[in-house]
C-alpha cells in the first residue's frame, strides 16, 4: 500500500511517500543527498528493492519547495546537516506515532549529505533506529555524532569514488559498529550497469540482518 503523507517539523510541513508491505519486518526511512528529493530515481529504485525484500519504506523531502528553489541558487541548505537531521528525526518520531508503523523497527538509508543527517538522527534516536546504510555518503559531516551512533552502520562506496572512499574510511574509524562495502568500478552516483542493484542487495541484507 502506497500513500503520500505530510508531517510537521520545526518551521516546515514536509511531504513523503510511504509504502507499506504485508508482514513488513521494519521500515526504512530515506534521507536524500545534495540537490535531490524524494523523487530521486536512484532512491526510488533502492526503495522498491527493499519493498521486495519485505521492508516498508518512507521517502521524504528534507526541504520545502521554496527551500529547494533557494538551494539551487546557493547550495547552502543541502550542507546544513543540523537542519536536515532535525527534520529526519521528526520523521522518525512521526513513524513512532502512526498506528501502522509504531511497532516497526526503523532503519535509515542516507545518500551523500543525507548520510550525515542519518547518522546524527541515529545518535539522537538510539532506542528507535536499529541500523543505518550510507550510499556514497558523507558520514564525515556528522562530526562528533559519529562516536555516539550505537546502531550498526553499512558504508557503501563506489570503488572509483576515491575521495569519498577516503572520507568514509576516516569516518568509519569513529563508528563503533560498521562495515565498509566497496562496489567495484562504481562512481559516486552508481550509474554503471549493475551498480545500483548491488547497492540494493547490500542494503536489503543489512537491514534484514539488523532490523528483521
Amino acid at each position: 500500500m502506497s500513500s503520500t503523507i505530510d508531517f510537521e517539523t520545526t518551521g516546515a510541513v514536509l511531504a513523503g511517500d510511504l509504502v507499506l508491505v504485508d508482514g513488513a519486518r521494519g521500515v526504512v526511512l530515506f534521507a536524500h543527498g545534495s540537490g535531490s528529493s524524494r523523487h530521486s530515481p536512484r532512491n526510488k529504485q533502492v526503495a522498491a528493492g527493499l519493498n521486495d525484500a519485505g521492508l516498508a519504506t518512507l521517502l521524504i523531502d528534507l526541504l520545502t519547495a521554496s527551500e529547494e528553489e533557494a538551494d539551487v541558487r546557493t547550495g547552502q541548505l543541502r550542507f546544513d546537516v543540523p537542519l536536515l537531521a532535525s527534520r529526519l528525526t521528526a520523521a522518525v518520531d512521526w513513524l513512532a506515532a502512526q498506528p501502522t508503523t509504531a511497532s516497526l523497527p526503523v532503519g535509515l538509508f542516507g545518500a551523500s549529505t543525507g548520510a550525515a543527517a542519518a547518522l546524527v538522527t541515529a545518535a539522537a534516536r538510539a532506542s528507535r533506529v536499529r541500523a543505518v546504510v550510507s550510499r556514497g555518503g558523507r558520514p564525515d559531516l556528522a562530526g562528533d555524532a559519529l562516536t555516539e551512533v550505537g546502531a550498526p552502520v553499512l558504508l557503501i562506496v563506489g570503488g572509483s569514488d576515491t575521495s569519498v572512499l577516503e572520507l568514509n574510511e576516516q569516518a568509519g574509524a569513529r563508528i563503533a559498529r560498521h562495515e565498509l562495502s566497496i562496489v567495484p568500478g562504481a562512481t559516486h552516483l552508481f550509474e554503471e550497469p549493475g551498480a545500483l542493484e548491488s547497492v540494493t542487495a547490500l542494503a536489503a541484507n543489512w537491514f534484514n540482518r539488523w532490523i528483521g
